[in-house]
């Protein structure tokens, strides 16, 4: 939970940092494009389907699919557009969900992955998370995704996904949810993102490259900074 917003903030903090960045969207259930900004903002006629259609991905294909937005020339992202879903393009395999990770990281020098939650049927994200440099695994605080949660860890415990790599953060943490609960259905997290509803606005408006500017965003501002030079050293 939290998976989407979280990627876009990082994204977001670093292109505002002048660094060039790489958003790949995994989600073809829900295309996350049209949540992220308005269509006045993005190409959005560009599709993260129309590279995996292909037989082999080339970064020229890339390339050609970015979507690049106005205001951030340091952002590009690639993602299914509005209306399309898994079954709007041909299958695809394994080599090309390779093809393009390693394409991506000749792309840009930072390549941020939002997986989505169904590694077991998602072969780009399940390729994603065994190739990263490193995973955040995010879970909310509430029963639901608790019990998703316990219901992967056996997937997540196999060699490949290799758990060394992942940090676990307690996402849209609220004040009744702090520390002890936290604690019993996690153990230890790396990371803990406190719940905003400055956040929640930009998610329900799709405006999530807005600036977080209000008092109670200022925790979730300071621990995206916290992952981003944990995990990318700037």
């Amino acid at each position: 939970s939290g998976k989407t917003v979280t990627a876009v903030k990082i994204a977001k903090y670093l292109a505002d940092k002048k660094q060039n960045v790489a958003l790949l969207l995994c989600d073809m259930t829900a295309p996350m494009l049209p949540c992220i900004c308005s269509p006045s903002d993005v190409e959005f006629e560009k599709s993260l389907g129309s590279v995996l259609a292909a037989t082999h991905v080339s970064e020229s294909l890339i390339k050609h699919n970015l979507s690049t937005l106005k205001k951030y020339s340091h952002l590009t992202l690639l993602g299914m557009k509005k209306g399309e879903n898994e079954y709007s393009y041909p299958p695809y395999s394994d080599i090309q969900a390779r093809e393009l990770l390693q394409k991506l990281r000749n792309i840009a020098p930072f390549v941020i992955v939002d997986c989505s939650s169904y590694i077991a049927n998602d072969i780009l994200s399940a390729v994603a998370l065994m190739e990263a440099d490193n995973v955040l695994r995010l879970t909310n605080a509430d029963l639901k995704s608790v019990s998703y949660l316990s219901s992967q860890l056996p997937l997540l415990r196999d060699k490949k996904w290799d758990a060394d790599k992942q940090y676990r953060v307690a996402s849209n943490v609220k004040p009744q949810q702090a520390g002890e609960q936290i604690g019993q259905a996690f153990g230890n997290v790396s990371f803990k993102l406190n719940h905003s509803p400055e956040l929640e606005e930009q998610y329900l408006a799709g405006n999530l490259l807005a600036d977080l500017s209000l008092k109670n965003s200022r925790q979730f501002r300071k621990e995206i900074q916290k992952i981003t030079k944990e995990i990318f050293g700037c």
